[in-house]
């Protein structure tokens, strides 16, 4: 082995101190690089594998609300036909009260009018009454006149009378 250490002119104090500046190296090296990139790895799977989680959950939770909204867009479908449906029944009553009230309406105006109609009937009765009261008076004073007969007088008056 002398013969291959003055071959190649090999020093064990050089090796020793390579090897110690290359264990300090290799320290500085793991400490300074190695053990952060080791850390940072660490993190970052962990922050891959928390994204990955979270997109589960998210998956999960987004179909359960797609569930609840058809759910709760169905319901309101549903609630939305039977308002309308109320309102369309409540409609129709109303028309039916409205045109009722109309008819009533229309009934007591045509009373009305053929009262007014009777009223004003009779009242040209007892004008045309009247009317021919005096011309039969008047037509009988003239008769009268033209002959004067006491008997004849008493008797159309108590008959005017009766009418």
């Amino acid at each position: 082995m002398d013969s291959f250490i003055t071959t190649f002119h090999i020093d064990w104090k050089i090796i020793v101190a390579q090897t110690i500046n290359f264990i300090i190296v290799l320290g500085v090296l793991y400490f300074l690089i190695v053990k952060p990139l080791k850390q940072l790895m660490k993190e970052r799977s962990a922050n891959i594998e928390g994204g990955l989680n979270d997109a589960k959950t998210n998956a999960i939770l987004l179909a359960n609300t797609k569930k609840e909204y058809d759910e709760i867009v169905s319901s309101a479908r549903t609630e939305a036909h039977t308002i309308f449906q109320e309102g369309k029944k409540e409609a129709e009553t109303k028309k039916a009260e409205m045109i009722e009230a109309a008819k009533n309406e229309v009934d007591t105006m045509i009373l009305n009018g053929k009262k007014v109609l009777e009223s004003e009937k009779a009242k040209i009765i007892e004008e045309a009454k009247q009317e021919i009261v005096s011309l039969v008076v008047l037509a009988t004073e003239k008769l009268l006149e033209s002959h004067p007969n006491e008997k004849f007088e008493s008797k159309s008056i108590d008959q005017l009378k009766n009418i």
